[in-house]
């Protein structure tokens, strides 16, 4: 697509309208997607709760959202008289943008990627830890008590379990020998017994798989780890000042984190857009191999969202000193340790030592 935009706009400019096209291609799904998913959340948190869920607006609500979506839209925006006003509607800003820039380098199937980057892996660290600068200027900007004990809450969340994902990839780069998303997806096909396209299945992986989903479950304050937005002690958390456009921006940014990590949950660990058998009908039954890819990437996704939602239905919310202690005297020591394991497992086997 680049070339062709090249070949009558010329370098500069016909590379930003491909670029631009391709951003859309990506950003203007995932809104789609994000509205979808909140439905489908509250469609199976009825399920487990023996409810209907919502089933009025549409043909089995599935028009909800939407309404929600319009219903925000047309809400006054107010902004508390005490708040750093600039701050306090930038906050929302950052959180939605962030969830959305670490998009770019998640591979969709086979060279179906928007920057396919040596550092991708790292990239992607980088993005989701940008996500706190919101949480921490929205509490603050807010002026109110209770949204800055959450955004601090949430601030130490945040950093805690990132410091375990950081080992967990750790584990993941050292056998797939790149931090290229695509080069990691590559190196699983045929990974367990020669045929499982999957490090999950690899009983050195398969614990540090489990603790990044756990992670990524803190990491986007999804329950039980929703310990910013605890009605008993903090209102609704860092957005209890927020309404209209300015809340739904939190909101989807939210849901579009979740969305990451049940992406990233199927790319470093269960093949991404791989079948889970290396056998050649698998690659293409669905007319292209780019077709197919996406078809086994979005169900891997789903399932993870799926975990996600079923967790935050039927797991009672930790304490603060529960989430703090899973993850520095639990999550930290065990990757640490599984990365010393697999280190030297794979100085064994590569190297001869």
């Amino acid at each position: 697509m680049t070339e062709f935009f090249q070949g009558f706009l010329g370098y500069g400019l016909g590379w930003f309208v491909a670029t631009s096209i391709l951003i859309l291609m990506i950003a203007l799904p995932l809104m789609l997607a994000i509205a979808m998913i909140i439905y489908a959340d509250r469609k199976i948190w009825a399920a487990i709760a023996l409810r209907r869920g919502p089933n009025v607006v549409g043909p089995f609500g599935l028009l909800q959202s939407f309404a929600d979506g319009l219903k925000v839209f047309l809400k006054e925006t107010i902004i508390p008289t005490s708040a750093n006003k600039g701050l306090f509607l930038i906050a929302p800003i950052i959180t939605f943008t962030v969830a959305l820039i670490a998009w770019a380098v998640i591979p969709f199937g086979p060279d179906m990627v928007l920057a396919n980057i040596n550092i991708g892996l790292l990239y992607i660290l980088a993005a989701s830890s940008l996500g706190v600068y919101g949480v921490v200027i929205a509490g603050w900007a807010s002026n109110s008590k209770y949204p800055f004990y959450s955004a601090l809450r949430a601030a130490a969340q945040m950093v805690s379990y990132e410091v375990s994902i950081g080992f967990v990839l750790l584990a993941v780069v050292m056998y797939a020998g790149t931090f290229n998303l695509s080069g990691i997806i590559a190196a699983q096909q045929g990974h367990v017994f020669g045929f499982v396209n999957a490090f999950g299945f690899n009983p050195l992986i398969f614990p540090m798989a489990v603790v990044f989903l756990i992670s990524t479950m803190a990491e986007t304050a999804r329950a039980p780890f929703d310990l910013t937005e605890a009605e008993s002690e903090l209102v609704a958390g860092y957005q209890t000042e927020y309404s209209s456009m300015s809340f739904a921006l939190f909101w989807l940014g939210e849901y579009g984190n979740v969305l990451l990590m049940c992406a990233l949950n199927a790319v470093l660990f269960w093949g991404g857009w791989l079948p889970p058998i290396d056998w050649a009908p698998l690659y293409g039954f669905l007319f292209t191999p780019e077709l197919t890819g996406l078809f086994w990437l979005f169900t891997k996704i789903l399932l993870f969202f799926f975990i996600f939602s079923w967790v935050k239905a039927t797991v009672p919310r930790y304490r603060y000193d529960q989430l703090m202690r899973l993850g520095w005297k639990v999550f930290l020591p065990l990757s640490l340790g599984f990365v010393v394991l697999i280190s030297g497992y794979l100085m064994i086997v590569r190297v001869g030592l």
